[in-house]
């Protein structure tokens, strides 16, 4: 399927780095594109759509923002996505909004810590004080039916958490993973076949080292999920992907490694769109229809 134009259009949108940013240091050219990122939320992503309860939190420390329809609600936690670099609860509150106002769930939005300020595992660390927070905190929800997922680099957040609380005897009701970026290696074919159309090899081998400068650490279960031996009693599963993403086959492979563990899974592939096109409400249709997916599961999983 060709390249939907809403995507041609959707790019010209953020603020392109000038060439006094490209010929500064990384970490310039890093504080360059957190700054666009956040410019472009309204255009990119829309009006915040109103909603009963939308508060900023202190989870033990971590920073997250709740959104709420109503009381006692199963409860989702999501982390953006930004290559553990950029990004924040800003970055996905439209995202976030949909999805509680269709979902019957409340979402809580963790602003983790961001490499290279806080390499790994400071970001795994504070996902799992908001699993803890949630579950023993008086927020008004009944985090005894909890969900986790994120996109892109909160989507590996989002599944190492739900792994090692698999292995704490903790085990969360459901996962969502908006193609995630799972393999530190960069190894799949997909990026040979895909790196023109908005995320490169390049800048993912980048992220993967900013967010652990530790080789070594990148290759084990707390970094790469494919290097855990077992993933059976992981939680049932959404697995998003785009056509025209760099991370395609990654998270496809994901899927098909879930369900050979005999974990429940659903894999949904949206054609004509790459990477990131979820958040982006304002412009791109499949934003619209990806998020109401997740909505859809959430409903399904944990409103019974």
């Amino acid at each position: 399927m060709a390249l939907n134009p809403q995507i041609k259009a959707a790019d010209q949108i953020r603020r392109r780095p000038p060439a006094e940013v490209l010929a500064a240091d990384p970490y310039e050219q890093l504080k360059f594109a957190r700054r666009a990122m956040e410019e472009a939320i309204d255009q990119e992503c829309g009006p915040a759509l109103p909603l009963p309860v939308v508060v900023d939190v202190d989870a033990n420390g971590v920073p997250g923002r709740l959104y709420a329809t109503r009381p006692d609600a199963p409860l989702f936690i999501y982390l953006h996505g930004g290559g553990w670099c950029y990004g924040s609860v800003e970055t996905v509150d439209r995202v976030c909004r949909r999805i509680a106002d269709r979902s019957g769930c409340a979402v809580l939005s963790v602003d983790y810590r961001l490499a290279p300020e806080h390499v790994f595992p400071a970001a795994l660390e504070d996902v799992e004080t908001v699993i803890s927070y949630a579950r023993k905190s008086d927020i008004g929800v009944d985090a005894s039916r909890l969900a986790i997922g994120g996109d892109s680099a909160g989507a590996q957040l989002a599944t190492i958490a739900a792994r090692r609380q698999r292995d704490a005897g903790t085990p969360l009701d459901h996962q969502i993973l908006i193609y995630p970026a799972l393999d530190p290696m960069t190894a799949s074919a997909s990026y040979d076949e895909l790196g023109e159309y908005g995320l490169d090899r390049k800048a993912m081998k980048l992220a993967w080292e900013t967010y652990i400068p530790d080789p070594r650490q990148r290759l084990t279960p707390d970094a790469a999920i494919f290097a855990t031996p077992d993933l059976s009693g992981m939680p049932p599963t959404l697995i998003i992907t785009a056509e025209y993403d760099a991370l395609r086959d990654e998270g496809a492979d994901y899927a098909d490694a879930l369900l050979t563990a005999g974990v429940p899974v659903v894999h949904t592939r949206y054609m004509g769109v790459n990477h990131g096109f979820a958040r982006k409400l304002a412009v791109i249709d499949a934003a619209r229809a990806a998020t109401d997916q997740v909505a859809s599961s959430l409903r399904a999983a944990l409103t019974f």
